[in-house]
């Protein structure tokens, strides 16, 4: 009886020493947000909003809940990473309030090959969905124009310790169901932090040419850059945008995002011959793992598209956002 007992409690505690080695490979993370605008040019019952994603709703509103699950093997992992709310129902342009930010499967078949495959963020652009690694918490035209995700498979290589390289085979952007046929390509050479992006699909965004990249100027001083070209017969985009971002204390940083954005169009029409200058001065407070970010931020216009407090056509438009973000 007493062996019987002791290889009963050995069974136990190697069943035990499993599942906890088990447990240390799933790793479960996320974050919410929410946030508080007004308009300081226009009054805050006319609806109005800068054109970018994400952040767009007068007085108190919310932004989503992002909870992200991931498994890491040996050799192979996946990541299902759901959002829930308004942040995530304007990314997927569609009327749900749970969206499918990313769900893939990934296989590192050598130290310096990983194949991907399923819906991952874009690798297009400065900025992403989730406002825990953008430092401004309203988004930039250049993203907000851009992809935001894709579904396909894509190949990365670790050609150095300072060379990458990305090829990937996809549906349309943001395309769950390929209903057309139609597939796009992307491609990514990096080095040393900075990287240059193409993407190319026949229908939809057409061909995009992007750089994102970024220098350490001092131990408190950081500046990112991003710029992009995109056309698809005659329309399209061109812009570019500069982060300056200093940390005053351990605590608080303080950071600005200069943009200038074109839409380029072959029509004639007002609407479409339009440019912009955006300038967004954000700080960014932390407390445990609690992110508070005051913003202000002015867009100016090459067309009168906004409103002021008089209700009457103006080229610029100017508002004070607050947000709480926190991750876990």
């Amino acid at each position: 009886m007493k062996k019987i007992f002791t290889l009963s409690m050995l069974f136990m505690a190697t069943a035990i020493f499993a599942q906890e080695e088990e447990t240390k490979k799933i790793s479960i993370s996320g974050s919410i947000d929410a946030y508080y605008q007004t308009n300081l040019s226009a009054s805050d019952n006319l609806g109005q909003s800068f054109g970018t994603s994400f952040a767009d709703r007068e007085g108190f509103a919310l932004g989503m809940a992002n909870i992200v699950t991931s498994y890491e093997g040996e050799k192979t992992g996946m990541v299902a990473d759901l959002v829930f709310g308004p942040r995530g129902v304007d990314a997927a342009g569609a009327g749900s309030d749970l969206y499918v930010n990313q769900l893939y499967a990934y296989w590192n078949v050598s130290e310096g090959t990983t194949l991907t495959m399923g819906r991952f963020n874009t690798f297009l652009g400065y900025e992403v969905i989730s406002p825990v690694a953008n430092f401004n918490y309203s988004t930039s035209y250049l993203f907000s124009s851009g992809p935001f995700s894709h579904l396909g498979l894509k190949a990365d290589f670790s050609l150095s310790d300072d060379f990458s390289l990305m090829l990937a085979i996809m549906n349309e952007t943001d395309v769950y169901d390929n209903m057309s046929g139609d597939y796009s390509f992307g491609a990514q050479l990096g080095y040393a932090g900075q990287y240059l992006n193409l993407y190319y699909a026949a229908v939809g965004l057409g061909f995009e040419i992007d750089y994102t990249g970024g220098f350490d100027l001092s131990d408190s001083f950081f500046l990112g850059i991003n710029a992009a070209y995109a056309d698809n017969d005659g329309e399209g985009f061109t812009g570019a945008a500069l982060y300056p971002q200093v940390a005053v204390s351990d605590s608080f940083s303080l950071g600005l995002r200069g943009e200038y954005f074109d839409w380029l169009s072959d029509s004639d029409s007002a609407i479409d011959d339009q440019d912009v200058l955006a300038l967004t001065l954000t700080g960014s407070y932390t407390l445990e793992n609690l992110i508070i970010k005051p913003e202000l931020r002015l867009d100016s216009n090459s067309q009168e598209v906004y409103l002021d407090g008089d209700a009457a056509a103006t080229k610029s438009l100017a508002a004070f956002t607050l947000a709480a973000i926190y991750s876990f």
